[in-house]
């Protein structure tokens, strides 16, 4: 059983930790406005996985994906709403000592998570691909489901941690301007190679 779950955790840290919209979008909240700025906007985000994850485990999710046309809506609905947040971050004009403007917050995260492609897929392949030994499958789903939120948890606060460690090191507003468009721009970036290999987010 021990094995089973530590090859679940560790397949979920590298499904859900690996550099994606999300994980790049925390660091970018991180490194633009700090980590407690940024707080609203992981809680946000787990909210929306905790979602995922719950649509997935009752086969909701599946549901979903089984419609290309819903699922194109939903990748397109990602796509805009994910250049939308790298907009907000390339323009939030808060200086290191004041914050003139709102950085993204809960509601941010959350619609991000809701509309990613990407997190349904893994959560969906992971759910069926977990065989831990209990005597039900609803009891295995259940137990995947919290491993599955609790790494996640994990992952995207090292994100929104690794984003502020960068935003300490800058000493100007000019340097953390600059911060804010490198981010927004590695964002816009990833999203065009997407949309231009048509993967799912």
């Amino acid at each position: 059983m021990h094995e089973a779950l530590l090859s679940l955790a560790l397949t979920t840290f590298f499904l859900l930790g690996s550099p994606g919209p999300a994980p790049l979008a925390l660091a970018a909240v991180g490194a633009s406005a700090g980590v407690r700025a940024g707080q609203p906007f992981l809680f946000g985000i787990l909210t929306g996985l905790l979602v995922v994850i719950v649509a997935s485990a009752t086969g909701l999710g599946a549901l979903l994906l089984s419609f290309p046309q819903l699922t194109k809506v939903l990748q397109i609905g990602a796509l805009v709403y994910l250049f939308y947040v790298a907009y907000k971050i390339a323009t939030n004009d808060s200086g290191l000592t004041e914050l003139s403007n709102q950085p993204l917050g809960f509601k941010d995260g959350f619609i991000l998570n809701l509309l990613n492609p990407k997190a349904y897929a893994a959560c969906i392949a992971i759910f069926a691909n977990t065989n831990i030994p209990l005597d039900s499958k609803a009891q295995a789903g259940f137990v995947a489901a919290v491993i599955l939120f609790l790494v996640a948890i994990i992952v995207d606060t090292l994100w929104l941690y690794l984003g502020g460690v960068l935003h300490r090191v800058v000493k100007t507003n000019k340097q953390l301007k600059h911060l804010r468009v490198f981010f927004a721009s590695l964002l816009v970036l990833l999203l065009l190679f997407v949309t231009l290999s048509s993967e799912i987010i």
